[in-house]
């Protein structure tokens, strides 16, 4: 009988350290500068801002934080309303809620699971209407201020038109690109293509500072504000004024460091992680009952977890059966997140039709995706897969 592993023996998404990290925390543990002020905090900022193209980047302990940031400082009011992916970590979600505002789940559209503009753009004609140069929510009462669109799974959404939309109704438009470092649309970096945009550095990311994010924007006025927010909003230099409420946000001086050695790598993790995603596409389109990850003409994703799709019928079971035998192979994989529409604390609030994020949280499930996977590894999950196909169950 086979039992499950104490420890899955292939990992979903594992850090990969190899490079400067260990000299660089070295030199913050000698300097003593180990905190929220330090070298590595600025210098991770500019490199950062560097890679993306873009004219300042906000360092903060998290990929939440930086999207609650990035919310406040876009004008997000409380009892507005701002639309979101339904199909995404709840943290975008929640940090609606931490600026007082309300979320409206936006589906996901069926070819590359993203932010789906048309299902966005009915919502906003036939619920809501223009007033005084604002967007109201018919039903609610309340105003539409932004829209958050998720870059989910490492491939960015369809921007142009989340783009055009926003202009339609005068929308700011947030960018969660959380879990899309390294990836473009059209030419342009995951991140700059919004008026404002979010970054994750979560150990299980493209590169990681261990738990940390950013926010990423050309306007040198929200990027202060930004800091100012994440600073706990101290008024002078010297003495502890406070003007308003503020966060302690800011990443330390030991994550940033260890963040600028991952960027050093940031482009072989990058080509590794494509590298898996080229592997997987080419086996597992040749198994009946599993569709592989889908990318856009338009776009270069980043493959941050390559996800397949599990037709039970063609297949021989659901992405959960699946999962549970992987499991019993010592093989780590995960399924998507439940549709935040469906999730008791936002289950109330405004939404779309959302039938193509419920089919896709039930069919998909992550494989093992670490930049560090090596060829035996991946071989091994494909031949796992295939041989789990249109088994007897009886």
């Amino acid at each position: 009988m086979n039992r499950p592993s104490a420890a899955p023996s292939i990992p979903l998404s594992a850090p990969e350290v190899a490079g400067n990290e260990w000299q660089y925390v070295k030199e913050c543990l000698d300097s003593g500068w180990v905190s929220s002020a330090g070298s590595f905090v600025e210098r991770f900022e500019l490199e950062i801002a560097s890679y993306l193209r873009i004219e300042k980047a906000v360092a903060t302990s998290s990929g939440t934080s930086a999207l609650h940031i990035a919310l406040l400082v876009a004008g997000v009011e409380p009892e507005d309303e701002v639309l979101v992916s339904t199909l995404t970590f709840i943290a975008p979600v929640n940090a609606i809620r931490y600026a007082g505002a309300w979320p409206v789940f936006v589906d996901a559209e069926s070819e590359h699971w993203q932010f789906d503009s048309d299902k966005a753009a009915r919502y906003l004609r036939r619920h809501c209407r223009r007033e005084g140069g604002q967007t109201i929510d018919a039903t609610t009462g309340r105003r539409v201020s932004a829209l958050l669109a998720v870059d989910v799974l490492g491939h960015p959404c369809d921007m142009e038109a989340v783009g055009d939309l926003a202009r339609e109704f005068d929308l700011i438009v947030v960018e969660d690109a959380t879990e899309s470092l390294g990836a473009s649309y059209r030419g342009r970096p995951a991140g700059t293509l919004a008026d404002i945009g979010c970054l994750s550095f979560n150990g299980n990311k493209l590169i990681t500072t261990g738990g940390g994010g950013a926010l990423v924007t050309d306007s040198g006025d929200w990027a202060r504000r930004a800091r100012y927010l994440t600073t706990q909003a101290r008024d002078d230099p010297v003495e502890y004024v406070h003007g308003e409420i503020g966060y302690n946000y800011r990443l330390s001086n030991l994550a940033a460091a260890v963040g600028c050695a991952q960027l050093e790598s940031i482009g072989n993790h990058l080509a590794a992680k494509r590298r898996n995603a080229a592997v997987y596409t080419a086996a597992v389109e040749k198994i009946p009952g599993i569709l592989p990850m889908p990318e856009a003409d338009w776009a270069k994703s980043a493959f941050w977890l390559y996800t397949i799709l599990v037709d039970p019928t063609a297949y021989g079971m659901d992405s959960r059966g699946l999962l549970r035998a992987l499991e019993r192979d010592g093989i780590e994989t995960r399924p998507l997140w439940q549709p935040l529409h469906l999730s008791a604390p936002h289950i109330h609030c405004p939404a779309t039709t959302c039938e193509v994020s419920e089919e896709l949280f039930r069919r998909a499930l992550s494989l093992p995706s670490s930049v560090g996977l090596t060829e035996g590894e991946r071989a091994r999950v494909i031949a796992a897969i295939k041989s789990h196909a249109s088994r007897d169950r009886g």
